[in-house]
């Protein structure tokens, strides 16, 4: 069951790069090296996410393992945005976690199909 949680973990450290690390690290780069730059390293993101999401596929329902994307999606970018770009950490923060965590409650408390 770890094994597609710490897929998931790295996977969604390259795909938030690729998302959002151009705006500081190729801020004065051409539109088209900034694009090419995301697309190699979101290729990295894949080759963690398809084999995630197949594991994942064998412990969890296709929504519990969505939901455990988003969650994994949104602590990572929250580490990101106030690591690398210093964005403070605003009350919103918890809020959007506590949603999460509402999120996460409600479709593990499912009986699974598996």
């Amino acid at each position: 069951m770890w094994k597609p949680i710490a897929l998931l973990l790295i996977s969604n450290f390259f795909m938030t790069y690729a998302w959002y690390g151009h705006l500081k690290d190729l801020k004065t780069a051409p539109i088209a090296l900034a694009i090419a730059v995301s697309w190699a390293i979101a290729f990295l993101e894949y080759c963690f996410q398809v084999p995630a999401n197949r594991i994942g596929a064998g412990y969890f329902s296709l929504p519990q393992l969505k939901v455990l994307q988003e969650i994994i999606a949104m602590l990572v970018f929250a580490g990101f945005s106030t690591l690398y770009f210093r964005v403070p950490v605003t009350r919103n923060y918890f809020f959007a976690a506590m949603l999460l965590a509402g999120a996460a409650y409600l479709i593990f408390s499912e009986k699974s199909p598996r």
